[in-house]
């Protein structure tokens, strides 16, 4: 094994490196915001006894699920071109990471929702709250508190998935790596460098949630 580690090329790039990752952390977040909202619409679609409406969320969930996140990727990327509509890397990832995040999210809403009473429900409106009101402050709330972990492992799985992004030309985190390591052949370097970015991303994800489930479910 003749292969010499030279580790400077990569400690002098690190600001680059670093700033790659907080571009990775805005799209997660970005992409999860948009997540909780499209998925809390599709799992209210799905339980709607409006066909129409749970042909369509059921069709989103599927997809979401049971394709690759790259094919998903690729479609926004590439597939929407065909239609002559582009966008550029950012948006592209934005939209699949959103929209895989939306179908995997509905699923956990689904089963949040089922968890709380229907008597919840009654109760609010027999305070005299309208239907809205009621999923607003009583139902969905309590939704929230019963997929918190799963959302939380959701944006663990936003930030890891980001990387496929470099397959588009997305200059996150893994694109940036790829990048350098391509211009100075420092491939094991700069990977593993990457490799612990990523690991304390995730760490540093984990433990924020747990000190806001600390603070958010202490009663």
């Amino acid at each position: 094994m003749d292969y010499h580690f030279h580790w400077r090329p990569v400690f002098q790039k690190l600001p680059e490196l670093l700033q790659a990752s907080l571009t990775t952390l805005e799209v997660a977040v970005l992409s999860m915001i948009i997540g909780i909202i499209l998925g809390l619409l599709l799992a209210l679609a799905r339980m709607s006894p409006i066909k129409p409406l749970r042909w369509f969320a059921t069709c989103w969930v599927e997809l979401a699920r049971n394709t690759p996140a790259l094919f998903q990727l690729f479609f926004f990327g590439f597939g929407l071109g065909a239609f002559g509509i582009h966008f550029a890397p950012y948006f592209i990832v934005l939209f699949g990471l959103s929209f895989n995040n939306a179908g995997y999210l509905a699923e956990n809403f689904r089963g949040g929702f089922q968890a709380v009473p229907d008597t919840q429900l009654r109760a609010a409106r027999s305070l005299g709250m309208t239907i809205p009101q009621a999923y607003i402050r009583i139902i969905i709330p309590q939704v929230l508190r019963i997929v918190y972990h799963p959302m939380t492992n959701q944006m663990v799985w936003a930030v890891l998935m980001s990387s496929l992004g470099m397959m588009v030309g997305f200059r996150e985190l893994s694109g940036e790596t790829q990048f350098f390591a391509s211009k100075t052949f420092r491939i094991f370097e700069y990977f593993a460098v990457t490799a612990l970015i990523y690991y304390a991303i995730v760490k540093i994800i984990l433990g924020a949630a747990k000190l806001a489930s600390i603070r958010l479910f202490r009663y």
